[in-house]
């Protein structure tokens, strides 16, 4: 959809932004990731839990998947809200808090304002595949665990439309954060 490109947006803009994404990586690479050790032992690698292994383990078996859920969003969300109180520390007025699965995970009851970024489905799966180690299946799976996009768009305080560029989306962010001030 455009959703890390629109974050680096932000960044410029100087508006701080939290990437679960990012803190999922951290924690997989650090002590934290222990107790998903504990949970996947042959997950392990390079001093933490290797994600294309996770990957391999939990993608297609549910009760793994929720299992990892249930250990890595607790993390997460201990990232998130440190995050967000440095950034309250620094005085920033705002913070964006990129969240893949943000409805599905219902942390959009946690926001005060919800932007959804989003993109034509030709325009979102042509960006997709184009990332190393994509296939068509792992695409397919990872649809199957979101909310459709028309659902999102609807239960969005905002959207912002990636599909014409950085500038468009740049101009869009710009007003939005007009608005905001």
């Amino acid at each position: 959809m455009g959703k890390s490109a629109t974050a680096a947006i932000f960044k410029e803009f100087g508006v701080p932004v939290h990437d679960s994404d990012l803190a999922v990586h951290e924690i997989y690479a650090s002590p934290e990731a222990a107790p998903i050790l504990a949970a996947f032992p042959s997950a392990a690698g390079n001093g933490g839990a290797d994600r294309k292994k996770l990957a391999e383990i939990v993608l297609n078996d549910p009760a793994a998947m929720k299992q990892l859920e249930a250990i890595v969003h607790p993390l997460v969300s201990a990232h998130r809200q440190a995050f967000l109180e440095r950034a309250r520390q620094k005085g920033a007025r705002f913070a964006v808090c990129d969240v893949p699965l943000l409805f599905e995970t219902r942390l959009d009851r946690d926001m005060d304002v919800v932007l959804v970024v989003s993109a034509p489905f030709a325009v979102q799966k042509a960006r997709v595949l184009q990332r190393p180690g994509m296939t068509q299946a792992k695409f397919d799976a990872i649809l199957a665990k979101q909310i459709p996009d028309e659902d999102k768009r609807r239960r969005a305080h905002l959207v912002v439309d990636t599909s014409n560029g950085f500038e468009d989306t740049r101009r869009q962010i710009d007003r939005f954060l007009r608005t905001l001030v």
